[in-house]
C-alpha cells in the first residue's frame, strides 16, 4: 500500500550516512579546498541554509560553474544537499555544512567539531524545520543586496545571523539578522547604514510583530547605540496594516514589501523603504542612511569577523 506524503517533510537527499572521519580524509579535503571554498563553508555554517542560486550570486560566475563546484564538496562530504517535497514540481538543491566540512572549520579554529558545535543532526534539521522559508527569506534579502553592490558598487560590511544576533542581544531582542550597508554616492563620502532585519511571513499577528519594537528601544537604552529597524513584508495589505499600529516607535522604522519588491531595480537596496513617520516618497538603503546619518553605529572589535 502507498503510504501519503506529508506536505512540506518529504525530502530528497538528506539520507546520507556521516562517513567516518579520517586525519587523512580531513587532510586530503583541506588540500583541495580553495579559498573561496573556505568562505563558502563557513557563510553556510554561519546561515544555516543557502540554495544554489544564492551561492551561485554570492560567489560564482555562471550556475553552472556553481553547481560543478557544489557537487564537488558534496562528494566530498563538505557540503550537505536536499531538497523539500513540493506537490508540483522540484525545490532547488538547499545546502548545509556536511561532517568533512565541520571538520575543516574546526580545524581552523583550533577546535575539535564537538567544540566547534557541529552536529550532522543538527545541521540537517533545517530541511524539515517550519522556519526553513523564513531563513531562506532572510538569506535572499542579502543575497539580493550583495548582487546589488556587485552592479552598481557598494557593500555590505557585515551580515550577522540570527543565531550570532541572539547570543550578543538575545536577552533583550532577536533580530533576524543585522547588516550593515554601505552604498555607492557620486556626491560624496559613503554613508553606512547599520540596521536589523525583520524578515515578516504572515504567520504572527501583527500585534507581536509590533511588540518587538520594545526590545529594540530596551537595547538601544542599554547600549547607548539606536539602530533602525527594517520590516520586510509580504503583501502591501499587511504592510498598510502594520504602519496603522506602528505609532511612534522609539527607534528609526522603515517598511517595505518584499514580494513585489523582487521586481523592482535594487531589490531591497532599491527605492522600496517607506520610513514610519513619512507618507512617501519610497525611499532606497542609501536615502535611509542619509537620513539617519545621525545614528551611531555597532563598531566592535569583532566585526571583521563577521558575516561575508
Amino acid at each position: 500500500m502507498t503510504r501519503p506524503h506529508t506536505t512540506g517533510t518529504r525530502l530528497r537527499g538528506t539520507q546520507i550516512r556521516p562517513p567516518r572521519m579520517s586525519a587523512e580524509m580531513v587532510a586530503n579535503l583541506a588540500y583541495r579546498l580553495t579559498g573561496r571554498d573556505r568562505d563558502l563553508l563557513a557563510l553556510v555554517w554561519e546561515h544555516r541554509v543557502l540554495t544554489t542560486a544564492q551561492l551561485a550570486t554570492l560567489f560564482f560566475p555562471s550556475p553552472e560553474r556553481a553547481r560543478q563546484r557544489l557537487n564537488h564538496l558534496h562528494r566530498h562530504h563538505a557540503l550537505l544537499r536536499f531538497r523539500p517535497w513540493t506537490p508540483v514540481g522540484s525545490k532547488p538543491w538547499h545546502w548545509v555544512l556536511g561532517p568533512a566540512g565541520a571538520h575543516v572549520l574546526a580545524v581552523e579554529h583550533g577546535q575539535t567539531p564537538t567544540e566547534f558545535g557541529y552536529r550532522q543532526d543538527t545541521a540537517t534539521a533545517i530541511a524539515v524545520s517550519p522556519r526553513l522559508a523564513h531563513q531562506i527569506g532572510v538569506n535572499e534579502f542579502f543575497v539580493a543586496l550583495h548582487a546589488h553592490a556587485r552592479r552598481h558598487e557598494g557593500t555590505v560590511e557585515q551580515w550577522w545571523s540570527e543565531q550570532r544576533c541572539a547570543a550578543l542581544w538575545g536577552d533583550l531582542t532577536r533580530p533576524d539578522a543585522f547588516g550593515r550597508w554601505t552604498p555607492r554616492r557620486a556626491d560624496g563620502p559613503p554613508t553606512t547604514l547599520d540596521f536589523f532585519l525583520e524578515h515578516d511571513t504572515g504567520t504572527e499577528t501583527l500585534a507581536r510583530v509590533t511588540a518587538k519594537l520594545g526590545g529594540y528601544a530596551d537595547l538601544a537604552e542599554a547600549t547607548g547605540i539606536t539602530t533602525p529597524v527594517l520590516f520586510w513584508l509580504p503583501s502591501a495589505k499587511r504592510e498598510a496594516n502594520l504602519r496603522r499600529l506602528l505609532g511612534a516607535p522609539e527607534v528609526p522604522v522603515a517598511t517595505a514589501v518584499h514580494t513585489p519588491a523582487v521586481h523592482t531595480p535594487g531589490g531591497p537596496a532599491g527605492s522600496v523603504w517607506l520610513p514610519a513617520d513619512a507618507t512617501g516618497p519610497r525611499r532606497s538603503l542609501g536615502d535611509l542612511a542619509l537620513l539617519w546619518a545621525t545614528v551611531p553605529r555597532h563598531d566592535r572589535a569583532d566585526d571583521d569577523s563577521a558575516g561575508a
